[in-house]
């Protein structure tokens, strides 16, 4: 294990002798010591006891403001047990353990500490015995990673624990992502169920890069750049920002913004605002052109006289929306003079220490120099590239506090001529450049290619770690659910690393795969719970069933899958058993959508249509007729261009997706002729040309309406196995 790990005589003195020492293989690994040999079933667990001395407290020395209770924690903790297992656990407060129970509580005496040596809120130790099992932490955020610990290795010991005993603690304060959710919004549904996925691996921080714009490019005239899409992803009704955020169902109201921050941190996840000036900086000059240079209008010209009290106005009006520590006012690649793009920054800086008590951090941009009015050193710096500074010798050296963000694990979402559309994970384990063939990276290197680059292990300046996600082509690129694939190894790989741990690249493949189809939470796969590789079917004899003088306004529709997702409608049955489609009835199903690798089938017969009819819809898309075939998925249409359908006559229509990539079948009844066509995302790329790219569209399974159209349905299948 690494160096920053505990000190197990704490475990001597709180739990029985060792017996054995080693490590347990998870996301991240940790320390163990096995007792007698056997195992304990989660099972037999009846309950959950909070100690009653504790079940109030919360941990004041993170970065949220919000932080949730040893008790909030414990009741997160029983859902979790309940969705993975089935399990209906109570939650109590009491003094001591009882029988069969999970008991949590804080040791004040536990040692928890960072690789720096400064002490840490987020260590934790476990015992696992033949009557039950206790979590002591640091604070109940540390008692959080500890059941994140007790679930992954129940799950990899199919439903057991092995006895004995764990105590751990993180190398690195800042272990997260940041997604850019300007360029691309994001529900919030989809934010805090990413907030799911990276507490699992005992990530802490998302940091969500709230305003931007897509390249300006220096060809555009002054109008083509005023309007380039440019988004600030905030609303609120305040006078004082009226037209800043124009866009309100592509933006997050204070009430929404507020729920993605307490959901999340609920499961131990601190979101970290970006609010992106004075460069990237064209949504505020859309809203107010005359504070922006006159040569490149997504940057502020700093020397007007109202924009630095713009940016104060736009910071007082959503200080209050951030239950953070720390803020982040982005200041990246500001291209114009020097002196004062630092005189913006120490301003900004200022105003929000002394009007919202908050830390500032920015990234990395313009290295202190000996001529010039620096930075304070009060400002933390997110590194992300060696062009732009050397975070060692030129911030670190100088008493900067650094967040390591280099580009090496950078992701552009779909298309890049410099980055990867996923995760570059093998690098997590072979990116330290001072072990001989590269060693495990961790938060402290920040050059993989050069060790004399990189800090001790021990620096106290190193933060941590945060790995961007960046949408630079803007949001027709991609649909939600391609950000979470982008990342769903890489968050784990990063994870690992960022905590401490030191999984092989070997375990790490066989390891995700058994965890991950039970993490808590979350469902961004969009998997569905199937006996076969049939998940759903409807047809000629579940029609059939709803034609026998049926009295109930909604007649159940029997699935034949025996998956039991059987459906309900209102719409009437025909006398050659199919429904009867209208705008005045629906065929709905218990279903939502599918995500990666299916075959969606519908069989249709369509006697009129109007423009922009919908055919099936779902949580996550809706398959349209616009004349042409669309789909229609996260705020994009995705349009065939010709693949339309016959009218009165019966066709089999399918959408299939493969991996990446979603296509449409269309088939004449009883004809051998199919089409098929691939529904492509189209980018356009810094303004000079146009890229075709493929897209990962999730099957529309929720409900069949006559919007737009009239005609029947003859049958409905979604199969697991793309075709």
């Amino acid at each position: 294990m690494v160096y920053h790990r505990l000190d197990y005589l704490f475990a001597v003195t709180i739990l029985c002798s060792v017996v054995s020492s080693t490590r347990l293989i998870g996301i991240p690994t940790l320390p163990f010591n096995a007792s007698a040999g056997g195992q304990y079933p989660v099972s037999a667990i009846s309950s959950i006891i909070v100690d009653r001395a504790y079940a109030n407290h919360v941990d004041e020395s993170g970065e949220t403001l919000i932080p949730p209770t040893l008790h909030g924690f414990a009741g997160t903790f029983a859902s979790d047990l309940h969705d993975i297992w089935g399990l209906n656990v109570s939650v109590s407060v009491a003094s001591k353990p009882k029988p069969h129970a999970i008991y949590l509580s804080i040791s004040k005496t536990l040692p928890s500490s960072y690789a720096n040596g400064e002490a840490s809120s987020e260590g934790y130790a476990f015992e696992v015995t033949t009557s039950g099992i206790t979590v002591y932490g640091a604070s109940p955020l540390g008692v959080w990673w500890g059941t994140r610990s007790l679930i992954q290795q129940a799950i990899l010991s199919n439903g057991s624990l092995l006895l004995g005993k764990s105590v751990d603690s993180p190398g690195w304060k800042i272990r997260g992502m940041m997604l850019d959710a300007a360029r691309h919004y994001y529900p919030p549904e989809f934010v805090i169920e990413l907030c799911s996925y990276m507490s699992f691996f005992k990530q802490n921080t998302l940091q969500l890069h709230l305003s931007d714009n897509l390249y300006n490019s220096p060809s555009y005239t002054r109008e083509q750049s005023l309007s380039l899409y440019a988004r600030f992803r905030l609303w609120s009704d305040a006078p004082e920002v009226e037209g800043l955020a124009q866009y309100k169902n592509e933006s997050y109201t204070k009430k929404q913004f507020k729920s993605i921050q307490s959901e999340c941190v609920a499961r131990g996840i601190t979101i970290i605002p970006e609010l992106e000036a004075p460069g990237h900086a064209l949504p505020i000059v859309q809203w107010k052109p005359e504070l922006g240079l006159a040569d490149d209008l997504s940057l502020l010209n700093i020397s007007h006289s109202d924009t630095i009290s713009t940016m104060k106005t736009i910071w007082s009006t959503f200080l209050g929306w951030f239950d953070s520590k720390t803020v982040h006012i982005g200041a990246d690649e500001y291209t114009a003079e020097v002196t004062e793009y630092n005189r913006f920054v120490n301003e900004m800086a200022e105003f929000i220490r002394t009007n919202g008590s908050k830390s500032i951090r920015i990234w990395g941009t313009y290295p202190p120099k000996p001529e010039y009015d620096n930075i304070t050193t009060d400002v933390s710096i997110q590194h992300w590239e060696f062009f732009e500074d050397n975070p060692l010798f030129d911030y670190i050296k100088n008493n900067y506090s650094v967040v390591n963000s280099d580009d090496v694990y950078y992701v552009v979402n779909k298309y890049s001529q410099s980055y990867p559309p996923v995760v570059n994970v093998a690098k997590t384990f072979h990116g330290n450049p001072a072990v001989a063939g590269g060693g495990p990276w961790q938060p402290y290197v920040f050059d993989t290619s050069n060790a004399t680059n990189n800090p001790k292990i021990s620096n106290k300046h190193v933060l941590g770690a945060i790995t961007p996600l960046w949408n630079d082509f803007g949001p027709n690129a991609t649909v939600y659910s391609e950000t979470y694939y982008a990342w769903r190894e890489g968050i784990p790989a990063l994870a690992d690393k960022q905590w401490g741990g030191d999984l092989l690249e070997e375990e790490f493949e066989t390891v995700l795969a058994t965890l991950h189809s039970f993490i808590p939470g979350q469902n961004l796969a969009r998997s569905i719970p199937s006996r076969s590789s049939t998940i759903v079917h409807y047809g000629e004899t579940s029609f059939k069933e709803t034609c026998a003088g049926d009295k109930d306004r909604r007649r159940r529709i029997r699935d034949l899958s025996g998956n039991n997702y059987h459906a309900s409608t209102n719409c009437p049955a025909t006398s050659h058993n199919t429904l009867l489609i209208s705008k005045s009835c629906a065929l709905k199903t218990p279903l939502a959508s599918k995500g990666r690798n299916y075959v969606l089938s519908l069989k249709l017969y369509i006697s009129s249509v109007e423009q922009d009819a919908t055919l099936i819809s779902g949580a996550d898309s809706a398959l349209m007729l616009t004349p042409t075939l669309t789909l229609f998925a996260s705020g994009n249409y995705y349009r065939l261009k010709s693949a339309t359908l016959p009218m009165k006559t019966w066709v089999e229509l399918s959408i299939a997706a493969r991996g990446n990539q979603t296509f449409a079948r269309v088939r004449r009844d009883a004809s051998a002729d199919v089409q098929e066509e691939e529904f492509r995302a189209v980018l356009g790329i810094n303004g000079m040309r146009l890229q075709s790219a493929e897209i990962a569209i999730e099957a529309p399974v929720a409900e069949i309406r006559g919007r737009g159209w009239k005609g029947e349905v003859g049958g409905l299948m979604l199969s697991s196995e793309a075709e």
